[in-house]
C-alpha cells in the first residue's frame, strides 16, 4: 500500500502539476489527499491533480516519488488504471 506523486510535469492553468495516486485501493488515496488538505475537485477517478507547489509537502506526507512511467505501471497493476476511453465514457455519463 503506497501512494505514489510523478515530478510536476504537466503544464495547465498556468503551473505544471503532478499525479498523485494509489498502489492500493482508491480510498487509500482519498485519505491520504484528505489529510494532507487536497480539494476534491483534484481527483481525477483514478489520481488527484496536484500543483507543483504542493510537491515536496505531499512527499514529505509521505508519497513515493516515481517518474512518470513507473506511477502508470504501478496503478495499472493494482487494477485501478482508469484508461482514456474509460474516461472519456465516464465523463460523457456524468
Amino acid at each position: 500500500m503506497t501512494v505514489l506523486i510523478d515530478p510536476p510535469l504537466w503544464p495547465r492553468h498556468g503551473t505544471v502539476w503532478s499525479h498523485l495516486v494509489s498502489d492500493a485501493s482508491i480510498a487509500e488515496l482519498q485519505a491520504f489527499a484528505r489529510r494532507a488538505g487536497l480539494p476534491e475537485r483534484g481527483f481525477d477517478l483514478d489520481h488527484y491533480d496536484v500543483p507543483a507547489e504542493r510537491y515536496d509537502e505531499l512527499v514529505a506526507l509521505g508519497a513515493e516519488p516515481v517518474d512518470p512511467r513507473q506511477l502508470v505501471r504501478r496503478l495499472a497493476a493494482s487494477g485501478l488504471r482508469v484508461t482514456p476511453r474509460e474516461r472519456r465514457a465516464r465523463r460523457s455519463l456524468g
